[in-house]
């Protein structure tokens, strides 16, 4: 079975960095795209950023802006987002995602605040 199992988020200020990670397991992770999606507090889920099996594909939100870079190491079975200048609307509970299933993790919450 699809397992994911995402950490790294906590409590930022503005302007702040946080590096989320995405332990994944089940499946062939160096052959299938994966993806962070995020769903703030009364909102939807959307998606954040995604990255094909070889890593040498990457594609953003809008507002992402500049701000997130994802990346994966296929020998680690492991997916990375790293989050720069943050800001208090990237609070969210961020989740990874496998691409064949959409199968996603229990999330890992990120709060920005002053």
């Amino acid at each position: 079975d699809v397992q994911l199992v995402e950490s790294g988020g906590g409590l930022v200020q503005p302007g702040g960095s946080l590096r989320l990670s995405c332990a994944a397991s089940g499946f062939t992770f160096s052959k299938i795209y994966m993806s962070w999606s995020r769903q703030a507090p009364g909102k939807e889920l959307e998606w954040v950023a995604g990255i094909e099996a070889g890593g040498d594909s990457r594609r953003y939100a809008k507002f992402v802006n500049g701000r997130f870079t994802i990346s994966r190491d296929n020998a680690k079975s492991m997916l990375y987002l790293q989050l720069s200048s943050l800001k208090t609307e990237d609070t969210a509970m961020y989740y990874c995602a496998e691409g064949h299933t959409g199968v996603r993790g229990q999330g890992t919450l990120v709060t920005v605040s002053s």
